[in-house]
């Protein structure tokens, strides 16, 4: 069954394809400055570009985020949302916000903390903004016919995303405290809510696409919320080894997050176990493609990559090297990313009536982004590995050693234009769909 608002997601999933490219923008930005063509420095020096990169990626996740929750919610609860009115008006106050902030790192206005720059006057605009989300959300969760375990697993990771945002307010002179606390947010965000809601999305999309029984599916959920929690919040120690707190976090740390693996490992084997048990041949292959493949490469990215630099012994050297941006590049991609695309794809032929899937761009799309990822993560992996030895085993200055490296950023180009290409074309699909229809949200094609 399909409800109207419904079609509230698709704004979100515009704003969300923006965004994402301003993102890819900046990051080509940085690419280009590292190897030595820097001409836009005068006005948007690295540090700028970096802020902004980083923070886009942010909000056009969560903003994809709420689309998908937009969509699903009213779906899985059996009725039509509380108030269309008010969830565009949310759409207008976070775009507001995110232009804002954006405009205001170019002008030096922000936090000095590292990914929450964000100034502190905008923070009370996304509370305000995230309060109202949540409470068109749980509003028609909780007024609906029916409330699923997908559903429920939904909202819990968007209401402690919420929660989560909160420790990051509060301002703390000592910068020991501050940098533990701004780990609740950063840490417990991308290791640890937004699983939940990974899992959500990963399980209304397997239920959807495969077939295979509610109960089924669900059941693996709760064994996947388990280990999130289980691992994900004392795995917050990995941030802890080298910031002034006590040793114990060394152990903590260190074994918490050598099970971190295990919630990206149930989601990989949780996504093609259903999927080969699947009797259902869903028409709609491209976000089979992103489904799958969000579960897969998260694994390799977030877990894998994740576990190879997180243990105090090897922390020690890897911490703050291009070694982090391996992982988290590739992490952020498979986890997050991929599951938003994955929505998207699903959704749009399903808001606007209109059956794209079957199209080659689409297939393009998905093989050049996925490429072109995995090759600029194995560029950093490599320039970060080189990074390490030279700084921190052969003692070179900083500088020296970025120069020596910048042939890798070469390669890392040459990846990410093949990721911009793959990405483009996938924009280009998402437009090719147009708007939404009444008529498409009056005939049932799930």
């Amino acid at each position: 069954m399909k409800y109207k608002s419904q079609k509230v997601a698709y704004w979100f999933f515009a704003l969300c394809m923006l965004l994402f490219t301003l993102q890819i923008v900046y990051g080509f930005i940085m690419g280009f400055a590292r190897i030595g063509m820097d001409g836009l420095h005068d006005f948007i020096p690295f540090n700028t570009a970096r802020a902004v990169h980083t923070n886009l990626l942010v909000v056009w996740l969560l903003t994809g985020f709420m689309g998908a929750a937009y969509y699903i919610i009213p779906e899985e609860a059996q009725r039509e949302l509380i108030s269309v009115k008010w969830a565009y008006i949310q759409l207008i106050s976070l775009a507001v916000v995110g232009v804002v902030a954006i405009v205001g790192y170019h002008f030096n206005y922000w936090e000095g903390r590292k990914f929450l720059e964000i100034p502190r006057e905008l923070d009370y605009l996304v509370v305000v903004n995230v309060l109202l989300f949540l409470g068109l959300i749980l509003g028609t969760l909780f007024t609906g016919k029916r409330k699923t375990t997908t559903a429920l697993v939904l909202s819990m990771g968007l209401l402690f995303a919420a929660l989560l945002y909160l420790p990051g307010m509060i301002w703390f002179d000592s910068q020991v405290t501050d940098s533990f606390f701004r780990w609740w947010v950063v840490h417990l965000w991308v290791e640890g809510v937004w699983e939940l809601i990974m899992g959500g999305i990963l399980s209304y999309l397997l239920i959807k696409l495969t077939g295979v029984d509610r109960e089924v599916i669900e059941k693996w959920l709760y064994v996947i919320v388990g280990l999130t929690f289980l691992s994900g919040i004392l795995g917050t120690g990995h941030h802890y080894y080298y910031i002034g707190v006590n040793k114990i976090w060394l152990i903590v740390g260190g074994i918490f997050s050598a099970l971190e693996p295990l919630a990206f490992l149930a989601m990989a084997l949780f996504a093609v176990y259903m999927y080969r048990k699947g009797e259902k041949s869903h028409p709609n292959k491209i976000a089979l493609f992103w489904t799958i493949g969000a579960a897969i490469v998260s694994f390799i990215g977030a877990g894998l990559l994740g576990f190879a630099h997180t243990l105090p012994q090897t922390n020690l050297y890897t911490h703050g090297t291009l070694v982090t941006a391996m992982h988290g590049h590739y992490a952020f991609w498979g986890a997050y990313a991929m599951i938003v695309l994955a929505i998207i794809s699903y959704a749009l032929p399903n808001i606007t009536g209109r059956k794209r899937h079957d199209k080659t761009n689409g297939h393009m799309a998905f093989w050049l982004s996925n490429i072109g990822m995995l090759g600029m993560t194995v560029a950093f992996g490599v320039a970060g590995v080189v990074q390490v030895y030279m700084e921190r085993k052969m003692g070179l200055d900083f500088m020296k050693v970025q120069n020596e490296i910048s042939i890798h950023f070469v390669v890392l180009l040459l990846c990410a234009t093949l990721f911009a290409t793959g990405i483009t074309m996938y924009i280009i699909e998402f437009i090719k769909y147009g708007k939404p229809s009444d008529e498409a949200m009056t005939t049932d094609t799930h």
